[in-house]
């Protein structure tokens, strides 16, 4: 009777480290996701000031000629 319910507990302790495991992952994963897109904000809003800058550039281009 001794093994069999020390198998259940450690199979028990085992889903718990495990779930424990999944909480801390899916926390990361959260957190990565937040850094992705506030990079990807950033990387926009340096896109959009080069496009703006190369369109004065080209328009400054034109009016000298």
């Amino acid at each position: 009777m001794f093994w069999p319910m020390l198998a259940i507990a450690l199979g028990f302790a085992g889903l718990a480290v495990l779930g424990v495991l999944a909480l801390k992952v899916f926390v990361e994963a959260q957190r990565l996701a937040g850094q992705v897109a506030a990079t990807t904000r950033r990387i926009n809003r340096a896109a959009e000031d080069l496009e703006r800058a190369a369109t004065t550039l080209a328009d400054t281009g034109e009016a000298l000629r």
